[in-house]
């Protein structure tokens, strides 16, 4: 079963979680806490854009597949590759644990980590062209060649 899940362009919200739901509640969890991300419609844009660097993201969520693991919990991710329009999805994250504390905890931890560490960068879609968001955008820690 896969826990990292990318697509291209917006996410189909009601079938990830549908499934999510289902593939985890015959597993003894008692809590399944999900984030869903819905893109604004702010300062005229039309959407936003992303790219991802697949290998750091998936280190980097395989460390937070192990801190789950020491809590008995598991963490769920899709994120959007490409366009998505404003009103529709781009992210969305979820954590499974027997516990409902451990799995509130979590999300709370691994959405601020992702926003914060997650190697996705953010364009802005204005007038059908992409315009980097760096206004928005957090440098992930150890990148740059001064690093």
């Amino acid at each position: 079963m896969q826990y990292l899940e990318l697509y291209d362009g917006s996410l189909e919200v009601e079938k990830i979680t549908n499934r999510w739901y289902n593939d985890f509640r015959l597993s003894n969890f008692g809590a399944i806490i999900t984030f869903v991300g819905v893109v604004r419609d702010e300062d005229g844009i039309e959407g936003l854009s992303f790219d991802i660097y697949e290998p750091i993201l998936n280190s980097w969520f395989d460390s937070w597949q192990q801190k789950a693991k020491e809590n008995n919990a598991i963490v769920l991710m899709a994120h959007s590759r490409g366009d998505v329009l404003n009103h529709t999805s781009s992210y969305i994250a979820a954590v499974c644990s027997p516990k409902r504390r451990v799995a509130l905890e979590l999300i709370d931890e691994f959405v601020e980590d992702f926003k914060a560490s997650a190697p996705i960068w953010k364009y802005d879609i204005i007038k059908g062209k992409r315009v980097y968001a760096l206004e928005r955008s957090t440098a992930i820690s150890g990148a740059g060649l001064l690093s």
